[in-house]
C-alpha cells in the first residue's frame, strides 16, 4: 500500500497536491489544497492536471489557497500561542486550581465548579 495518493487521471502516476470537487447544483468545480484523506467523490489531481483544469461549458472553476508551500503561522497566530504558554506558567493560578479550596482574585467571583464560576451581582 502507498503512502502517497496518486493523480485520479488516467495513466497518470505523479503524486496528487490538490483535491477537485464538483459542486452539480452551483455548476462549479471547486480546485483546493490536497484533502487530508481520500474522498469517494472527488478527484485528486497532480500539480500539471490541477493547472490545466478546465471544466465544462457554462461552469466556473474555483481554485482556493494555493498549497505550494508550507503554511506559516500569522503574527495572531505567535501571539496567541505566547500568551497561552505565559498563562499556563503563571504559578498561583495553577496552584489555585489544583488546591480547590484557594479563593480566586477576582471579588465578584462566589464559587466555581469545574470550568464554571459563580459571581456575584453587581449591585451587592
Amino acid at each position: 500500500m502507498s503512502l502517497v495518493r496518486r493523480c485520479s487521471r488516467t495513466a497518470c502516476g505523479r503524486p496528487a497536491v490538490a483535491t477537485l470537487t464538483y459542486v452539480y447544483a452551483d455548476s462549479t468545480a471547486v480546485l483546493g489544497p490536497l484533502a487530508t484523506y481520500a474522498e469517494p467523490h472527488c478527484y485528486d489531481l497532480c500539480a500539471e492536471h490541477s493547472e490545466r483544469l478546465t471544466a465544462p461549458r457554462g461552469w466556473e472553476v474555483v481554485r482556493l489557497a494555493d498549497s505550494s508551500g508550507p503554511a506559516r503561522p500569522s503574527g495572531d497566530d505567535l501571539e496567541a500561542l505566547a500568551n497561552a504558554v505565559r498563562e499556563a506558567a503563571r504559578p498561583q493560578k495553577r496552584a489555585a486550581e489544583a488546591g480547590g479550596s484557594a479563593r480566586s482574585a477576582d471579588p465578584m467571583e462566589v464559587a466555581r465548579r469545574g470550568h464554571l464560576r459563580i459571581l456575584r451581582s453587581p449591585d451587592n
